[in-house]
């Protein structure tokens, strides 16, 4: 099995991580390093991918000023979403031309990542053809409840970049990410679905942490990698030492 080199991140700014991946890309692109996963959490922010409608963004400039959240255009697919604190980012920096040529094959296979991890804590998560992501049925909250079909709910968004066979960009998984920020938006351009978390799902508070582990080895699993966890440290070096590019060797500001 080929290497895929785990590294978490932590708290990392938007602008930070997309240099990054765009120094992975070209790395390899090149050959010069192996296939990687990034994970990682945000500050809010507010990205836009290559289809969004501005119209989606719900809230004004002081409005996202008074809550901190910043806007970002992305070379990604997708319409509008959210990336916050409790959200699990994955980005994964994969040549598909030596795993397998297929975007569409990619995408449902990075859905069906999240599928698992999400039935590791006891919750059926799936498709919904024509919308990209995972969906649950939320729970329901009361004996009259369960005899009404509750709409879908979003548990976990996807938004993807794909440059000769290697991809950037990835997934978004709630964890405990406060949900209140998705009113700012309407996620995907979705007007009528709601975003959940597996705290919410759950009832209890549910750490990162938590689910990572999950992540990553359904992730190792369905795409036939071996997973070796990499420090933050050790990849820049490799970075340090493989880069093709000649982009500055500036380490990614990690927000404290």
């Amino acid at each position: 099995m080929n290497p895929l080199l785990i590294t978490d991140l932590g708290l990392i700014s938007y602008d930070d991580s997309v240099a990054l991946q765009q120094r992975l890309v070209a790395t390899r692109k090149a050959g010069a390093i192996a296939d990687v996963l990034l994970l990682c959490e945000h500050p809010p922010v507010i990205t836009f991918g290559r289809n969004a409608k501005r119209e989606n963004l719900l809230a004004n400039e002081n409005v996202l000023r008074q809550k901190n959240v910043a806007l970002h255009d992305t070379n990604r697919g997708g319409d509008v979403t959210f990336h916050g604190p409790g959200q699990i980012v994955g980005y994964p920096i994969l040549d598909l031309g030596a795993i397998h040529r297929d975007v569409h094959w990619y995408v449902r296979t990075l859905e069906e990542v999240m599928i698992r991890a999400s039935a590791d804590f006891g919750l059926t998560a799936f498709r919904i053809p024509g919308r990209t992501g995972i969906w649950v049925h939320p729970p329901a909250t009361s004996p009259e409840a369960q005899d009404t079909a509750a709409p879908e709910e979003k548990l976990a968004a996807i938004g993807v970049h794909i440059s000769r066979w290697v991809t950037s960009h990835g997934f978004a998984y709630n964890v405990s990410t406060d949900l209140r920020y998705f009113e700012l938006i309407i996620p995907c351009g979705i007007a009528e679905r709601k975003a959940t978390s597996l705290e919410k799902l759950l009832n209890r508070n549910v750490a990162t942490s938590e689910g990572k582990p999950a992540l990553v080895r359904h992730f190792a699993e369905l795409f036939s990698l071996e997973a070796i966890p990499t420090s933050r440290e050790d990849l820049f070096s490799l970075l340090e030492h493989s880069d093709p590019s000649h982009l500055s060797t500036r380490k990614p500001s990690v927000a404290q």
